[in-house]
């Protein structure tokens, strides 16, 4: 059972330093596995017909894979990379492919680790602790960057751009998913999302403005409709048995906060007031 005192997670959340982040993901990233029975931490792309959130969070996973053109590349660097199971679902696609997780998380990249042995692909994947915004590659040297789900938690947001065209090669794609709020998004409209949404409330504006000042975004594409909303009628609809489940680490309030949030962020993405971007930014000199 875990124990959380509720005043860290109000620390973490307001704070949201690299640290709070790392503390935030090892205490709260048990309930995403607990409830999907995987070990995706991302929110997935879902179609009407889905079963399971596992299904969903590999169709994004394959989703980013395309519009990154990972079938001709041969090396990924997949930034803020989890536990790695993207990683994982882009060398079984993509066999040829050489990949390097980055993750400020040393915890995260232990069980990383062990995953990826299971699953006999060390040779293709690398774990690599660091920062997003100062990579330990040499200029030049990585044909695609992937962030999934995980450039809301880089600040400052422009050096991971920043970052992303150094490493990048001539005619290298950066890709990203990226959950993000609307220009007409506050604290009063978000309502308990502002205190939940533990990463930071990146304007899609913002996201647009500091990728173009690097690169020539050639694909942005807001699936928002697709993502939260079923998401949450997945919960919804399945809640007493992911809540017993979360029950079994977790203390109720947990389990309750997961709920509201996931109720008004199914709220606001049906207002319009948040989105969930794909965006392709080709580096071109």
């Amino acid at each position: 059972m875990f124990e959380i005192n509720p005043l860290d997670i109000v620390l973490w959340t307001f704070r949201r330093n690299e640290n709070d982040v790392v503390n935030l993901y090892n205490t709260l990233s048990p309930v995403m596995q607990l409830a999907t029975g995987g070990n995706m931490l991302n929110f997935g792309c879902w179609d009407k017909e889905d079963t399971s959130p596992i299904i969903a969070q590999n169709r994004l996973c394959d989703k980013v894979g395309k519009i990154a053109e990972l079938d001709s590349a041969n090396s990924l660097l997949d930034v803020g990379s989890g536990l790695s199971s993207p990683a994982i679902t882009w060398a079984m696609s993509y066999p040829n492919i050489d990949i390097s997780c980055v993750n400020i998380n040393y915890i995260q990249l232990q069980l990383a680790q062990k995953i990826v042995k299971e699953k006999t692909l060390n040779s293709t994947i690398h774990e690599i602790n660091s920062t997003s915004t100062v990579l330990p590659f040499s200029t030049n040297s990585m044909e695609r960057v992937i962030a999934l789900e995980s450039a809301q938690h880089f600040k400052p947001f422009s050096n991971f751009i920043s970052e992303s065209y150094r490493v990048l090669k001539k005619d290298g794609i950066l890709t990203f998913a990226i959950p993000v709020v609307k220009r007409n998004s506050n604290i009063r409209n978000l309502g308990i999302l502002a205190l939940t949404w533990s990463s930071e409330h990146y304007e899609q504006d913002f996201v647009i403005s500091k990728a173009t000042k690097k690169f020539k975004v050639i694909e942005k594409i807001g699936i928002g409709p697709d993502v939260f909303e079923p998401l949450a009628n997945y919960y919804i609809k399945n809640r007493m048995r992911l809540k017993n489940k979360i029950l079994t680490q977790y203390p109720p309030f947990v389990e309750n906060l997961l709920f509201k949030s996931l109720l008004k962020m199914k709220k606001v993405s049906h207002e319009k007031l948040i989105d969930y971007l794909l965006i392709k930014c080709l580096k071109v000199n």
